[in-house]
């Protein structure tokens, strides 16, 4: 029953990243990847309320693989991120590379770190 969790989660976040990226995209123009940066770090921030939310005892296991393996699981991407970093290295763009992983991971750290400092506000 767990892995019906995981699916049904997955099937709201790979659709949600794919529109997402798209939606981004046709906004920036940029050199830079900033639909994935974008679902990278929304994906961040849920997985980081969501280990909050489970610290205080509010989210149960099912919520966990819902939520958390599921549609963050799905909405999320290291592979894309990493591809997009090496084509923009191989494209002669390594500040833009180097960019790309600074401030990605930066933003990621800090989107996680800020979920689930508002759960422990809001479930102390």
């Amino acid at each position: 029953m767990n892995w019906l969790y995981v699916v049904l989660g997955a099937m709201v976040g790979a659709p949600l990243r794919y529109l997402t990226d798209r939606m981004v995209r046709s906004k920036t123009g940029s050199a830079l990847p900033w639909g994935t940066f974008t679902v990278n770090v929304a994906g961040s921030l849920v997985l980081g309320l969501l280990a909050g939310a489970a610290a205080a005892g509010v989210a149960g296991s099912g919520t966990q693989l819902l939520l958390g393996t599921g549609l963050c699981g799905a909405l999320t991407t290291y592979s894309t991120f990493s591809y997009e970093t090496l084509r923009l290295a191989g494209s002669g763009a390594l500040g833009y590379a180097a960019a790309n992983v600074l401030v990605s991971t930066a933003a990621g750290l800090g989107a996680a770190y800020a979920g689930a400092a508002l759960a422990g506000a809001v479930w102390p």
